[in-house]
Formats: structure tokens, sequence, C-alpha cells
């Protein structure tokens, strides 16, 4: 009895091992549930999806994906016809006429058209701030011709406007109004969808919002529909993170939960990662460059020898090798691989004896040799950024080798936003990177030194001057190209000989990057306008 029914045990057993294998032969033949591939990429924050709002780093990075641009830019700067497939201009460079593409879809399903592009540049213009400031000074009026051309007039001939249309993204004029609130600043508009488009998109781009925490990250998912190339193993999820620790990122990276990093890790942290047969390194020229900006009207730096005696002290040297290293240093305003960019300036550079002469020629001195604290310089260094503490640290200890006090201060990025606003506010010294907005010198010139972007971030040195603006102005009106760049290489000489920045460097962005992904500006194809290299169309995730 015993004998038997240990056989039925294990006939029981046998049948039991059977089953379990077929049901595992069976699950590996399955088709499985596909995998989701999310790029995953640090930024400083905050970010501003709104394209009528945000102009910096991480705001241009999200306008690209969420949005198409009136014309793209592609590699090396090179202008792309994109919602705009053709355009004429009429003989004295004032009417433009775009005719659009058809069959673009917005991500609520309906076609774009031309009222989207006047309203998109009309909200641009009455809201007044991101990028409006290439168009205000210019434009006269956009109308739609019919469904599929638009009328851009403009006040006065403005040479790079085809440029700058790369920084025109369409939004959905009928989503738009639908989420307007009455009681805003903006009229009979209200507040012109602002807060609505704080956390949503009315765009057309390659992705498009799943979910937005303002003070953490934006999530975008693939749009299915969308109309232009898109690589075949572009990522289904882009996550933009607010990532300001290098410790985090680090951590993150090694884990294997974050695909590309910020731009902002300190060079022994990249180092240390390079080390892993996993990350890479991308060297990315950014199109910006990295200034230490002066407040020209807030004494000891209202006097041109101070200013140029620091810019003689600076050791440059020390930043490209050590803290940065892979960048150059800086012998313009304008990076050199910038269309119109001078190249052949007289620079500065570490000089001691040099500094000391300028010194001298101070009408401060010898008072401010004496009594240095009298004199004492504010330096404020963005706090998400770790290796600007290095370069105060750096240009203190040069600016005590000349007998000046250099106060050093860490303040986070939307203090400086705030303090920059003010002109009486504004500190001493403020260390920014400076990219241009489209790509050529014109953009840089004019948002760095023009009185109109004063209150700024991207200006400290309250310039205000109208002989600039009137230079900037009437380069920006030649229609000439080869005309247009002589009068920028006029103005670059001028802002060289008033000095109203430490031209540190012209910065290489590095970013590590898992192996996994396939980036095309980490091989050489980057275009040098800030946001477009990193373009969901473009990457693609192996695996």
């Amino acid at each position: 009895m015993e004998k038997n029914l240990m056989v039925i045990i294990s006939v029981i057993v046998a049948i039991i091992i059977v089953i379990a294998a077929l049901a595992v032969l069976q699950s590996s033949t399955r088709p499985g549930a596909p995998t989701q591939k999310i790029l995953r990429v640090g930024f400083a924050w905050p970010t501003y999806i709104d394209p009528a709002v945000g102009s910096d780093y991480s705001s241009s990075t999200a306008f690209v994906n969420l949005y198409d641009p009136l014309i793209f830019v592609g590699p090396n700067g090179e202008l792309k016809p994109w919602i705009a497939q053709t355009w004429d201009v009429s003989s004295d460079g004032l009417t433009w006429t775009f005719h659009l593409k058809h069959g673009i879809i917005f991500h609520s399903g309906n076609e774009l058209k031309a009222e989207d592009v006047v309203f998109s540049l009309n909200r641009m213009l009455t809201i007044g701030k991101g990028y409006a400031y290439l168009y205000t000074p210019y434009v006269e009026s956009v109308t739609a011709l019919d469904d599929y051309t638009v009328q851009v007039v403009l006040k006065k001939p403005y040479g790079p406007f085809i440029s700058t249309l790369v920084r025109l993204y369409v939004v959905e004029k009928a989503v738009v109004m639908n989420h307007i609130k009455s009681d805003g600043s903006y009229g009979e508009m209200g507040d012109y969808g602002t807060e609505w488009l704080l956390t949503n998109d009315a765009g057309s781009g390659p992705y498009m919002v799943k979910e937005v925490v303002l003070e953490d990250h934006v999530y975008m998912t693939k749009f299915d529909k969308y109309w232009g190339p898109m690589v075949d193993n572009a990522a289904d999820e882009i996550h933009m993170l607010a990532l300001a620790q290098p410790t985090t990122e680090k951590t993150l990276l090694k884990e294997k939960k974050l695909e590309i990093s910020s731009q902002w890790l300190p060079e022994e942290t990249i180092q240390s990662l390079e080390k892993e047969d996993y990350l890479k390194v991308a060297k990315i020229p950014g199109g910006d460059e990295f200034y230490l900006m002066m407040h020209t009207r807030k004494a000891p730096l209202d006097d041109i020898h101070v200013r140029k005696a620091l810019a003689y002290a600076f050791n440059y040297s020390t930043v490209i090798e050590n803290i940065f290293p892979g960048s150059i240093i800086a012998k313009a305003p304008v990076p050199h691989y910038v269309a119109g960019a001078a190249t052949d300036l007289p620079y500065y550079y570490r000089n001691i004896d040099k500094a000391m002469e300028e010194l001298q020629k101070s009408k401060y001195w010898p008072d401010i040799r004496d009594n240095p604290n009298k004199y004492a310089i504010d330096f404020h260094w963005i706090a998400e950024v770790p290796a600007e503490e290095k370069v105060a640290i750096l240009f203190a200890q040069n600016a005590q080798e000349i007998g000046l006090r250099v106060n050093v201060v860490k303040v986070p990025w939307l203090s400086v936003i705030k303090e920059m606003a003010n002109e009486t506010d504004s500190p001493h010294i403020v260390s920014i990177f400076v990219s241009a907005h489209y790509p050529e010198a014109g953009s840089l010139l004019e948002s760095k030194y023009h009185s109109k972007t004063a209150a700024s971030w991207e200006q400290n040195e309250w310039l205000l001057n109208d002989t600039i603006d009137h230079m900037i102005e009437d380069a920006l009106s030649t229609i000439d190209t080869e005309e247009r760049y002589a009068k920028y290489y006029q103005i670059q000489k001028v802002i060289m000989d008033i000095c109203p920045d430490v031209f540190v460097m012209e910065h290489m962005i590095k970013l590590v990057y898992q192996d996994y992904v396939d980036w095309p500006a980490a091989h050489g194809s980057y275009t040098g306008v800030m946001g477009y290299d990193i373009d969901g169309r473009t990457i693609q995730m192996l695996s």
C-alpha cells in the first residue's frame, strides 16, 4: 500500500514539474510587453516651458522638444526650412512672406495653420519676455494671408531676421485661448494662457507634456503623430530633472538612472565617472562664453582702469587647465566659431605688471591700495554650478595680488536673476555663461550689451550706452552679411576697449552619458545654439 502511495506521489510530482516547464517555455516564447525607453537628463532649474517666457538652457531644451520653430537649426548652425518651407522678401527687406508646410499636426490633433504662427508671434511680443527682445524693435505687423501663408512686415531692415526664427516656437491658438484666465495682465487676453502653460504645452513637437512639477521635473512623452523626421529608437519619454548636486548625479549615473548629466558637473566628478566603462563624456561647443560681468556703474568698477587691472590680474590658464579643461581662453566678447565673431582683437591675459599699471591710473589710487576694505568687491557665483566657486576664489586670490579685496558670495540662481533685475541690487561681479540665441554674433552682442536687456540675467554690466546701442541697432539693420559682420567687428572692438567683463573662456560643455545612448552631438554633430543639442528627434536609445 505504501509502495503504491509513493508511486502515485511520484507521478503527481512529475506531472507538476512537466506543467511548470511547459509554462516557462510558453512564457518565454510569448511576446513580452514593450519596454519604455526613457531619456533622463539633468539640468539646473527652474525650467519654463512656455516659449513666450523662458530663455535659459533648460527652457530652450524644452522648447526644442515640445514645439516646432518656424526655422530649424542643424549641425554647425545651418538653418533648415521647417514649419516655413520657403519664404520671399521684398527688395527693401521689410516684407517677408512665409509659405508653411501642410499637414503639421498639433498635440491636440488639429492642423497647424498660419493663424497659429500669427498668434504665437503676437503673444510673444505682448508678453515681452524670453526671446521677445529679438522681435520687439523690428516687427510692425504679422498677418495670415491664407491658411498656409504668413506675412511679416518689419519697421526697419533686420539682417539676421531669418536666423532669429529658430526661436519662434509655434503654439496652437485655439488651445491657448481655451485656457486663458480673464484676470491677467494682458487686457482682453487676460493672462494669455501663461498660468496653464507653466505645466502644459500647446505644441506640435516630437514630445508632449506628461507631467510638470515646477520645482522638480518636466516629463514628456513621444507624440506618435509627429510630422517631422525622427530616429527609429527615439526615447518613448524624456524626463528633464532638476539636479544641482554633483553627488546625486554621480549616484544616478552609476545606477543607470540618468542617461545624460547636467552640464555643471565638476571636473573631478567627470574624471571619476569617465573611468566607468559604460559611461562616456560628450564635449560640445555650447555657443556660449563664460563672463565675469562687472557692474560698470558701481564703485570701484565704474573706473575703467580698475576693471582692466582685474582683467590683467586674472589667471585664465588655471581655469582652462584645472577647472574647465577642454575650454579655450576667450579673446573677444563672442566665441570665435560663431558667425561674425572677431578673431584678431587685442585681448586680456594675465600680466601683474600691466594690472598694477592700470590700477595706478585709477581715480581711486592710492586710496584703493591703502584702504582696500573701503573698496571691497562682491563676487556672486551661482550655487547650482559648483565649479564657479573655484573661479571666484581664484579671482579673489588674483585680486589680492594687486591689493584689492574680493568677497566671494554663493547665491542661488533664482536669487541672482532677481538681483540682476535691478541696477542697485546687482552685485559688483557675477559669473554667468551666456549663449548665442541664434547662430550669429549679433545675438550675443544684443543680449549682452544693448540697454533694452540691461535688467535681464544676461547682463550685469549696466553699460546703458547710447553709442553702443546705436552701433548694435545699425549692425542688425544691415542686410548685407559681410557688411553686417564688419559692423559686429567694430562693436566687439569697442567692448574690448572698455572692458565691461573679464572674458574668461569659450565654454566646452562636458556631459556624462550612458553608452547605450546614441547621441549625434556627442559625435561632433552639434549646432552651437543653446537647447538644440538635446533633441529627442535625433537621439537613439539602444537598450
